[in-house]
């Protein structure tokens, strides 16, 4: 089955190609986010541009998040059989992480220091995501 983009304009993308661009946008969130976790705990306290650009590195996230979901509801006859639990895995691993992070992105309007238990389970949520998404790109 063919999905068409409207006025056949754009090409329909695969699941595969959907895939691939869910890792490299949760690739770069995830670099993004270990900046801004250096960043916001250095002994100066975290920069004035630290909440922008921490809702940037969200976007992003949910970017990367919204392509793998996309990329879950197209077929891809390229895959392994047995892959696409993988995928699925790093979506759930991937929307909890986007949770975390919207908690991070609520308590930092809150108070200028964020709990670094809080960051830690975001960011290992994140981390687990991609690399489970990354075992799912390998194995195709």
């Amino acid at each position: 089955m063919s999905v068409s983009a409207p006025l056949g304009v754009i090409p329909a993308l695969s699941g595969a190609t959907l895939t691939v661009w869910s890792g490299w946008l949760i690739l770069a969130a995830a670099l993004a986010g270990s900046v801004l976790a250096g960043l916001h705990f250095r002994p100066q306290g975290p920069p004035s541009f630290a909440g922008g650009a921490g809702g940037a590195q969200g976007l992003l996230g949910a970017a990367g998040l919204a392509a793998l979901l996309l990329a879950l509801g197209r077929p891809d006859a390229a895959r392994p059989p047995g892959t696409d639990a993988f995928r699925r895995f790093a979506a759930v691993l991937l929307g909890l992480a986007l949770l975390g992070g919207a908690a991070v992105g609520l308590a930092g309007r809150r108070r200028k220091r964020l709990s670094p238990g809080l960051v830690g389970v975001h960011a290992s949520l994140a981390i687990a995501g991609l690399a489970v998404l990354a075992a799912a790109l390998l194995a195709g």
